[in-house]
């Protein structure tokens, strides 16, 4: 569904992606691990047309997408759910959900998509009309990939969902993340510093490293890599 092929990004002179190719399946969970400052982030700011591509090519559906305007890659059905959540803090729970679905004019898909989204996350309906910014950091996760979700994705992007979150919500969200995938279809790119939940979820990983990747494989194997054990997963 997803390739991304000798993909280079640059901060000014500073290199942050040096020729990065991977495949994102469809209807999987691909899971991209490393540690802080790797270009996980980078990664997917570039597939989401927020940072420009010096080099290389993203391709979705068979079309490239390569450095075409953020509002077009949504409309083509990539959505993302930022690292820190991002929420719109002064508008409530239901307002920010609008506002993930402001590309879209078929209010009965709307209604249906919103019903789902509040089915998945019920803390959500109960607090459709709270403002967003005193919601605690996992209702706050919850909410960023509702407002995902809104935009009727076939592919979700998530970066960092279990940052800052109180633990025990950290398996509500990735139980969620799950049952997203397998209820809809919708193929799932996962980054997370969290390797063992993430692998655990996921179909298939990559290990990114200073801009580069440096392993890929299915996510089974990759927990039993020693490399990734020492390295990600405590030994």
């Amino acid at each position: 569904m997803l390739t991304l092929q000798h993909l280079h990004v640059s901060y000014g002179s500073i290199a942050a992606l040096h020729g990065i190719s991977l495949k994102v399946p469809q209807g999987g969970i691909v899971t991209l691990i490393g540690a802080n400052g790797a270009g996980k982030t980078t990664m997917l700011r570039a597939i989401s047309g927020i940072v420009k591509v010096k080099s290389g090519s993203i391709t979705f559906e068979g079309e490239d997408i390569t450095n075409l305007p953020a509002h077009k890659i949504v409309a083509r059905g990539i959505a993302q759910s930022p690292e820190g959540r991002m929420v719109f803090a002064n508008l409530t729970v239901k307002e920010n959900l609008r506002m993930g679905a402001y590309l879209r004019h078929d209010r009965d898909g709307i209604a249906s998509d919103w019903a789902y989204v509040y089915d998945v996350f019920p803390r959500l309906k109960e607090r459709e009309k709270q403002i967003a910014g005193t919601l605690s950091g996992g209702e706050q996760q919850m909410l960023a990939i509702g407002r995902a979700l809104m935009s009727k994705p076939k592919c979700l992007m998530l970066d960092e969902p279990s940052l800052g979150i109180a633990p025990i919500l950290v398996k509500t969200i990735f139980e969620k993340i799950v049952e997203i995938n397998k209820s809809r279809g919708i193929t799932i790119l996962l980054v997370e510093q969290n390797a063992n939940l993430a692998l655990e979820i996921s179909h298939y990983g990559y290990v990114l490293e200073t801009g580069r990747i440096i392993l890929g494989d299915e996510s089974a194997a990759l927990r039993q890599n020693s490399r990734v054990r020492e390295s990600y997963l405590g030994g």
